[in-house]
């Protein structure tokens, strides 16, 4: 997915401004989106799966490279957005039905 991320140099008034920052939602949702999709495998390869294998140190890496991608965000205001992306993405992956389960409730052919 590629979008072009408006310059806030260049929004000159506030419908142009509400329609950047809807373009912005819109892929940052796609990505959230993506994100706990990648994520629930994640949780199916880890021996320890769900809110219980969380990895403190791996999280602390992924802040720590957003930082250097968002330093005028910093690394604080970051932990606490990741914590809450996280989160979402472990109750999304604990809600999904798994490959099997779906594969059990689907019809016979």
């Amino acid at each position: 997915m590629r979008i072009g991320l408006p310059d806030p140099a260049e929004i000159t008034d506030l419908a142009a401004a509400r329609e950047a920052i809807d373009t912005i939602d819109g892929a940052l949702a796609a990505l959230l989106a993506r994100r706990a999709a990648v994520a629930a495998v994640v949780q199916r390869l880890k021996p320890v799966g769900g809110f219980a294998g969380r990895n403190p140190e791996r999280e602390r890496q992924i802040v720590a490279a957003m930082a250097e991608r968002a330093p005028a965000l910093g690394e604080e205001r970051l932990a606490r957005i990741m914590n809450a992306v996280i989160e979402a993405g472990l109750e999304a992956a604990a809600e999904a039905p798994t490959t099997e389960s779906a594969q059990e409730s689907a019809p016979a052919s």
